[in-house]
């Protein structure tokens, strides 16, 4: 399995249905036309069998991060940094649920995200978790900031490490 940059000619947008009607709309409307604008990119996994079809997408793009927000030894360590990682978007087919691959996706994100970190450096992943959903980026290590509850980020230093940890 691979992900690839979302292609308006190529993909069926039209046929993708996670079940949350923002997440549909957005692959469907938005994400080709901020793609091209260069506001963010979006990557889907493609079926085998029908390349066309999406089973499931993410959406990345850069964020401001409030230091505040963040625990006392974030805050020192990055107290120039004002910039992270953000996963705009992510979301799965509902005809695909239950084969772990909203968890592909995420460590698929995880891995560009590390890439761009490595070329232009940001010390932090972003995530607003939608209604439902904040367990499951938990689950991956994401805490919440201290005054946004649904606002959840992740270290590029521990992405790292557990990249590393899975090569070994």
């Amino acid at each position: 399995m691979h992900t690839v940059p979302l292609d308006r000619h190529r993909h069926a947008r039209h046929r993708f249905d996670c079940g949350v009607e923002p997440l549909n709309r957005y692959l469907k409307i938005m994400a080709a036309q901020q793609s091209s604008r260069d506001n963010s990119r979006t990557y889907v996994l493609e079926s085998p069998e029908d390349p066309a079809k999406i089973i499931g997408y993410y959406t990345l793009t850069m964020t401001t991060i409030d230091l505040d927000a963040l625990p006392s030894p974030l805050r020192k360590k990055h107290h120039h940094q004002t910039t992270a990682g953000l996963i705009a978007r992510l979301a799965v087919d509902k005809h695909y649920t239950g084969r772990g691959l909203g968890a592909w996706l995420l460590v698929d994100a995880f891995m560009r995200l590390l890439s761009a970190s490595d070329t232009v450096g940001f010390p932090m992943v972003i995530v607003d978790a939608k209604e439902g959903v904040k367990g499951f980026y938990e689950q991956y290590g994401f805490r919440a900031f201290r005054d946004h509850p649904d606002r959840l980020y992740r270290t590029i230093a521990d992405i790292r490490l557990d990249a590393k940890k899975a090569t070994q």
